[in-house]
């Protein structure tokens, strides 16, 4: 399997990076990448994972900074951005977003003699990356988590009515489409969100999440990834994970994000060995949003100091 590259990428939209293609077996997987600035062969390339409904864009303005010292790919997600949607009656498993990165890694980077990668998550990207360090350790140089720090858990108890709740929407289906006039204004709703953005930021994250249809625009975003997962990690289990993790690792927080506000998540930080952990200003989307130099030099530091 080989990386491949579109004619149409911008340079200019995506800070010199370039669309790419990832094809594994069952899904194509898309992203932007930067070639490293310093030219350096024998560096270890650096893969990041975004957050629920977001996009590749959302490194945006972190990955270039960092790919002064080595080649850095901004994966879409299955069901977001570019890349493709689960097949009709199958939804979005967290494990099967550990599956497509451990997929991704081993075709398009073990396959090419490169035996471990550095790994960024923001977020949802974050549970994702350490769950795949805390199963393949041998394939993780270095772990970096941005204002993530485990999956959100759920009671033993919770267990039915979640699979209940689950069940019913996916028997009910989505609602139809909201058609937006422009982009703009898709924009705008998007900068009132559950994590709210500035507008260049929102405008960054929409202008890839977005379709046409008809006169307007559709969210392109698989719907289904709005539906209730029919099963979650119980707090036991995430704390196991976490404890796991044997790669060098280093928790970004923001200051106002959103685990600041969860102070039963605090009790998390112990669990992995020897985690750094760099507080900087910002809220959820702190490597985007408002200035995100603060995210840049911990990950900077980090990856040269440890």
């Amino acid at each position: 399997m080989t990386d491949v590259l579109c004619a149409s990428s911008s340079e200019d939209v995506l800070a010199g990076g370039q669309d790419v293609r990832w094809p594994l077996q069952a899904i194509t997987l898309a992203g932007i990448s930067w070639k490293a600035q310093c030219h350096n062969s024998d560096s270890t390339p650096m893969l990041m994972l975004h957050g629920w409904l977001d996009n590749a864009m959302s490194f945006i303005r972190l990955a270039p900074e960092l790919s002064k010292h080595t080649d850095v790919h901004a994966i879409d997600l299955a069901g977001h951005g570019y890349s493709g949607h689960r097949p009709e009656g199958y939804g979005y498993w967290l494990m099967d977003y550990v599956a497509d990165l451990a997929e991704l890694i081993d075709s398009h980077w073990v396959a090419r003699g490169r035996e471990q990668v550095d790994l960024v998550g923001h977020s949802l990207g974050g549970i994702v990356c350490a769950l795949y360090a805390a199963a393949f350790p041998e394939r993780v140089r270095r772990l970096v988590m941005i204002d993530s720090l485990g999956a959100l858990s759920r009671s033993a108890d919770e267990t039915i009515p979640q699979l209940r709740k689950a069940i019913r929407k996916r028997l009910s289906g989505s609602t139809s489409p909201v058609i937006y006039p422009d982009l703009a204004t898709a924009a705008r709703i998007r900068e009132r969100g559950f994590s709210p953005l500035s507008s260049d930021a929102a405008t960054a994250l929409v202008s890839r999440s977005m379709r046409k249809q008809g006169n307007g625009l559709v969210w392109g975003t698989d719907p289904r990834l709005r539906h209730p997962s029919p099963l979650m990690m119980t707090e036991e289990q995430v704390q196991a994970s976490l404890a796991a993790v044997t790669t060098p690792s280093l928790f970004v927080k923001g200051i106002d994000g959103l685990l600041a506000e969860r102070r039963n998540l605090s009790g998390r930080e112990h669990l992995i060995p020897g985690l750094q952990i760099a507080e900087v200003p910002g809220g959820h989307h702190c490597h985007l949003d408002g200035e995100p130099e603060a995210v840049v030099v911990a990950i900077e530091r980090f990856l040269r100091d440890v």
